[in-house]
């Protein structure tokens, strides 16, 4: 039952700061670098993907510890880790979108675009497909790293 309430503590932590993490802390210059190309672009998301971990780690160990367990360091890395080397490939754009088309949402990608001023057409921001699938694949791939980061932390008992 202590894995289960683990699990439960840890995914409800990274579902819900989530939006904070990969919104609210990230810088606007990154937001707009990280898609990009060269090596501008990979700090960008590396700076954001840095930014995105402390915040899911910080949230992380003050609900644990609220709830009265101190969850081993190396589980709370195993997550983070998982989370972040992800958060980084899926938010270089590239590699998500090829993984969309591969999943036959080609045509929504191209549908659900949004017109932000006129003549300008934006296909990555906040209300197009890519938006939604980026946030929806995050958070699949957190369900998975909060079974990782409990299972690694059941192995052995917490440190005090």
């Amino acid at each position: 039952m202590r894995a289960l309430a683990v699990y439960a503590a840890v995914q409800a932590t990274w579902s819900d700061v989530h939006a904070a993490c990969d919104q609210i802390l990230q810088r606007d210059a990154d937001a707009r670098l990280k898609g990009g190309h060269g090596w501008s672009a990979r700090k960008a998301c590396a700076r954001h993907v840095a930014t995105y971990c402390a915040g899911q780690a910080a949230a992380t160990v003050a609900v644990t510890r609220a709830l009265g367990y101190r969850l081993p360091w190396s589980g709370l890395i195993v997550g983070t880790t998982i989370n972040g080397l992800t958060h980084y490939v899926i938010d270089r754009r590239e590699p998500l979108k090829r993984l969309l088309h591969w999943a036959g949402k080609t045509s929504y990608l191209r549908h659900a675009t949004v017109q932000r001023r006129p003549g300008v057409v934006d296909d990555a921001g906040p209300g197009t497909a890519l938006m939604e699938c980026d946030q929806a694949v995050h958070r699949i791939i957190g369900v998975a790293a909060a079974a990782a980061a409990t299972w690694w932390s059941m192995r052995r008992p917490p440190s005090s």
